[in-house]
């Protein structure tokens, strides 16, 4: 028989999560994959102990595998992306042709402003920072400008173009889970999300004055575009590559098969224009592009991608989806966020545990979709009983969930990032703006009731209308 689990044993399995986290990852410098394996038996033996048949348990787990599974088709597909847009020459045209065009003075405000239209434009973060951020931190790192910046920049203007795209899978999320019209919803993040990037490009820009004047830039420009011209075919003709797939995703083609046809131009690329073997396009696909240029920037740039290269973010994602699995499908989570529901006594206190309880739920379960659903599930009546509109809930989920999950290393947008930009969350925090901004934003609109709206007796009436004829 199942027995109601308590508050403080709810917090055990989280509790030796995070210690076994802390001593793994900051002491021995080790991937975080086991303390969340450490966590995932903790959460088995609580609700093992509280009466779940160990079949239940198993279940649990697959549930939570089941949820990460969208996401782990995309993130190998960016492998396969990388490889094959690095071995066609595509990543170094748009690196060739960026070096040309862009100072390194506003280059952070200029690589900020293209992944914001590209992530517009198809929906994805993930796929704008696994191809443009690629070739961003490339030009940035010629130009002398340090890879955690670089990455900061990249990383808001890609989490812009996600949040605020109606091609978005989080934007679509949010909203279907509230029941927010998808446009309503949009309209209402612009409140908080403008602000942020606005302030997020003014500091760019002032950051990207002391890189302005300085004499060694231009030289290392110049030979990094002879190494790229010396190793491989640089032509125009392929940027129409990214550009079919940002066309494609425009007309609202869905992600994976505009990504399979990217990947398939860039591997036809990789024989016919830059001249190599199928056999050395496949091993570009499987293992990742090999080149030794003698330039150990650019090396280390063009030595990346493949579908092997995204193996560690999908062990830790599975990994990290059956720890939240258990934690969701036992009530060990519900538990923990009613205790924080007693503090959400007003409007102001039910939007700030939203925002704080999707954080929280990226730390926990390690997924910013999860960060989305749960909490979703768990205010959608703590807000009806505020008379708070839907739209203030979708709003505070993108705020505080979809935008947080980069600053966590073991959720799988900060690993996708680490494995993609090659950068870790702890050193691109202070410089991924627009994902800290914006949750403070929307914290303190709760606080002094800014942009709060509250439900009209016609809504009310409304909503209870639907509620009777759904029994």
């Amino acid at each position: 028989m199942k027995k109601e689990i308590s508050f403080p044993v709810a917090l055990l399995p989280l509790s030796c999560m995070i210690a076994a986290m802390a001593v793994t990852v900051i002491l021995l410098e080790q991937s975080p994959h086991m303390p969340l394996v450490f966590g995932t038996m903790v959460a088995a033996m609580v609700a093992w102990r509280y009466g779940y048949r160990w079949s239940e348990i198993e279940q649990m787990m697959y549930q939570g595998i089941r949820l990460a599974l969208p996401a782990l088709v995309i993130i190998m597909l960016i492998g396969l992306t990388i490889g094959s847009w690095i071995g066609g020459g595509i990543v170094a045209t748009m690196i060739f042709y960026g070096l040309k065009i862009m100072s390194p003075s506003l280059f952070l405000v200029s690589i900020t402003v293209t992944c914001m239209i590209v992530s517009l434009a198809i929906g994805s973060s993930w796929s704008t920072m696994g191809t443009i951020g690629v070739a961003g931190l490339g030009i940035g790192l010629s130009m002398g400008i340090p890879a955690p910046m670089i990455a900061g920049a990249i990383i808001s203007g890609s989490y812009f173009g996600d949040k605020m795209s109606p091609l978005s899978d989080t934007t679509n999320l949010a909203a279907g889970l509230t029941g927010t019209h998808l446009f309503v919803h949009i309209r209402h993040m612009l409140y908080t999300t403008v602000p942020g990037i606005l302030i997020a490009l003014v500091v760019y820009g002032f950051m990207g004055m002391r890189f302005g004047g300085r004499e060694m830039n231009g030289t290392h420009i110049e030979h990094t575009i002879q190494v790229l011209q010396d190793h491989f075919v640089i032509s125009p003709y392929l940027l129409l590559v990214p550009l079919l797939v940002i066309v494609l995703a425009a007309r609202k083609v869905p992600a994976i098969p505009a990504l399979m046809v990217g990947i398939a131009l860039g591997f036809l690329s990789q024989i016919v224009i830059q001249g190599d073997s199928a056999a050395s396009a496949v091993a570009a696909l499987q293992s990742g592009y090999v080149i030794d240029t003698g330039t150990e920037m650019v090396d280390n740039l063009f030595n990346h991608g493949g579908l092997e290269s995204m193996m560690y973010t999908v062990s830790l994602a599975m990994v990290a989806m059956t720890f939240g699995g258990i934690l969701e499908h036992s009530g060990m989570l519900q538990v923990m966020v009613n205790q924080i529901l007693k503090l959400a006594k007003s409007a102001k206190g039910v939007v700030t545990s939203t925002v704080i309880s999707c954080f929280a739920t990226n730390t926990t379960c390690s997924d910013q979709y999860i960060s989305i659903v749960i909490p979703s599930r768990m205010y959608a009546r703590v807000y009806r009983d505020h008379r708070l509109h839907s739209k203030n809930l979708s709003r505070a989920l993108e705020d505080g969930g979809t935008l947080t999950s980069v600053f966590v290393p073991w959720n799988t947008c900060g690993v996708f990032i680490i494995g993609t930009l090659g950068v870790h969350p702890f050193d691109y925090a202070p410089y991924a703006i627009l994902n800290f901004v914006v949750p403070m934003i929307s914290i303190l609109y709760a606080v002094y009731g800014v942009t709060i709206q509250k439900l009209t007796k016609e809504e009310m009436l409304e909503l209870e209308q639907e509620e009777k004829a759904s029994l």
